[in-house]
């Protein structure tokens, strides 16, 4: 860690940001298997917030590997590192007043779990960040393989590859879980209108 740095406060606050926006500030963290829809909620999600007049900025994990974590790969070190700047980088987005919906696989829980609670300072957000589990199967995933990276893994072209020959240890304590039915995924906005629900119930939609 750093030494001889000081934290530079600033005249305007959280709370006079949330104000401005009429809305708190909290992360969405969606996580489950490749191909089982975390993009696709986070960018269904966005929109049906942004129809309320809500803002909100999403992290896809993929984006975020072209600049802030280009630099990583996928052995389990940089795993570990790249859902730590994610973290931080979610944490600022909340105290800005945004909904922040962060889209990663992020496959180990104890990685999900140093997320949670943040601290901010000496403040606690241990109440801001809630996990979605994209509770959908290795074959539904498999199957829809929207990028071909699953066909890529089981002809030995990916190593390391989630679900695979690389484990991915579901949630055990989550505030959302999305199930396929009947095989299938449910529609985007179907999911999107049930994060907004759990948003509204615990007041993140407006200010208080």
């Amino acid at each position: 860690m750093s030494t001889n740095i000081f934290w530079q406060e600033s005249p305007i606050g959280k709370t006079e940001r949330q104000k401005l926006l009429n809305q708190k500030g909290c992360v969405v963290w969606i996580t489950g298997l490749s191909g089982s829809g975390k993009s696709t909620l986070a960018c269904s999600l966005s929109r049906e917030l942004y129809t309320r007049g809500k803002l909100s900025y999403i992290l896809d994990g993929d984006n975020l590997r072209h600049g802030l974590n280009k630099d990583l790969g996928f052995k389990a070190e940089d795993r570990v590192e790249n859902i730590r700047r994610v973290g931080e980088v979610a944490k600022l987005f909340a105290d800005a007043g945004l909904i922040c919906i962060a889209s990663l696989i992020s496959p180990y829980r104890k990685d999900r779990d140093a997320c949670k609670p943040f601290t901010f300072r000496l403040f606690s957000l241990k109440n801001i960040l809630f996990d979605v589990y994209m509770n959908m199967s290795l074959q539904l995933c498999e199957a829809r393989d929207p990028k071909g990276l699953y066909k890529l893994a089981r002809a030995g072209k990916i190593k390391g590859f989630t679900g695979i020959d690389d484990p991915y240890e579901s949630p055990l304590n989550c505030e959302i879980e999305l199930k396929e039915k009947e095989g299938e995924c449910p529609s985007p906005v179907a999911m999107a209108e049930e994060v907004i629900a759990y948003l509204e119930a615990k007041g993140f939609l407006q200010n208080q």
